[in-house]
């Protein structure tokens, strides 16, 4: 990864690779019809962009945008 993937943005926290991540996935969702995403194919088309990112490392960035909660989401409580 390069130096700043790492740096949250001000305006919502989210980092340059993370940023990537959910572009990737929205790309993909709207091509299949809103279905999920295998991780495989997710990380083959960072690795494709450029993006130097682990298998394990985009585990982790996933495992914190699912549990990201965003304003004017809707919860249970």
């Amino acid at each position: 990864m390069k130096r700043y993937d790492h740096i949250p943005d001000v305006r919502d926290g989210l980092t340059r690779i993370e940023r990537a991540v959910l572009v990737c996935l929205h790309e993909f969702q709207q091509k299949n019809g809103g279905r999920d995403v295998p991780t495989i194919l997710l990380w083959g088309e960072l690795i494709d962009r450029g993006y130097d990112i682990s298998q394990d490392q985009l585990n982790v960035i996933l495992g914190r945008l699912g549990g990201m909660k965003y304003p004017g989401a809707q919860t249970d409580e």
